[in-house]
């Protein structure tokens, strides 16, 4: 991969069925979904895919059926973040063997630890790594918020990216000004209200959790902020903002985001809402108000909610 990771690259969700396995029909649909929309990348087993909650067996299908599904149409991205070092090891060399382009790397979760103790992580783990790697800052699930000298560290390495979704875009902008000498490495923002300030001052994309309901509505707003189309950019951030008021705040737990795309994504009839507990998937009186949200927001598609 000599060019930057750039572009709409949604955080897939991963459907699944009742006994928790995996849902090829359900992706099938979710894939061609997305690549109508335009996408240009899909991260698989991140956090809007609930990665981290799902059995080995299971992630190991979705890659290597994502893989088989994608085909090559766009870049696939799969996330290997894992409390264990040999099983970050594994999945990694697994995803090489089944076709992926990019492994997508978090500080470990559950013990705290310091900036110094990542680098050194790094240093060991990155030679032992097959494919090129987007490093990601999510402190809000790894107690860890990756500082200018961490990723700076992870470049020298030879890390390709950074998928950004800290949250603090006063260190963000001090990354990009960092790295605007370094055309082969990307910044990629996860906050998708970010998006258009980041790619118009030197980021490269979005890995945008609501590119799952509305992937074009994403990839028009990409090339807006790219070719800096201010009237443009202005009228589709609304519609983000949209998204974010009425579909990801229709519930107020800690993960009402992740839990609104995919559920969303059931009532359009693209695949089941089944989560993996402890996260739920949204009551149907609530299925019902955001079929009525979506409707208005432009999807017509409802699986047969009525708009009332």
């Amino acid at each position: 991969m000599n060019s930057p990771l750039k572009g709409v690259i949604p955080p897939m969700v991963t459907p699944l069925l009742q006994n928790l396995q995996l849902d090829v029909n359900g992706l099938e649909n979710l894939i061609s979904h997305l690549l109508q929309g335009g996408v240009h990348g899909i991260f698989i087993l991140g956090t809007n895919g609930e990665g981290p909650s799902l059995g080995y067996e299971v992630r190991r299908r979705l890659i290597v059926e994502s893989c088989r599904i994608i085909d090559g149409q766009v870049p696939v991205m799969v996330g290997i973040t894992d409390s264990s070092w040999s099983t970050v090891i594994e999945m990694a060399h697994f995803a090489e063997q089944a076709g992926a382009d990019y492994l997508v790397l978090a500080p470990p979760y559950y013990f705290p630890i310091t900036q110094d103790e990542m680098i050194g992580y790094l240093e060991k783990l990155i030679p032992e790594l097959p494919l090129p790697v987007v490093i990601y800052d999510i402190p809000g699930c790894t107690k860890l918020h990756l500082n200018l000298k961490t990723i700076q560290s992870a470049r020298k390495l030879g890390i390709q990216a950074l998928k950004d979704s800290s949250g603090d875009l006063g260190a963000l902008y001090t990354i990009m000004d960092a790295f605007k000498e370094d055309p082969e490495f990307s910044i990629i923002a996860g906050a998708e209200l970010f998006m258009s300030d980041v790619l118009m001052n030197g980021g490269h994309g979005v890995v945008a959790g609501g590119a799952n309901i509305f992937p074009n509505l994403f990839v028009q707003l990409y090339e807006a902020s790219i070719n800096k189309d201010l009237e443009t950019v202005a009228r589709l951030r609304h519609k983000v903002l949209q998204l974010q008021n009425s579909i990801y705040m229709l519930d107020d737990s800690p993960t009402n985001s992740i839990r609104a795309i995919k559920s969303s994504l059931s009532v359009m009839g693209i695949c089941s809402d089944q989560m993996v507990p402890p996260l739920e998937s949204f009551p149907e009186t609530k299925k019902k108000i955001l079929a009525q949200r979506l409707f208005q927001l432009g999807i017509k598609e409802n699986a047969g909610y009525e708009n009332q």
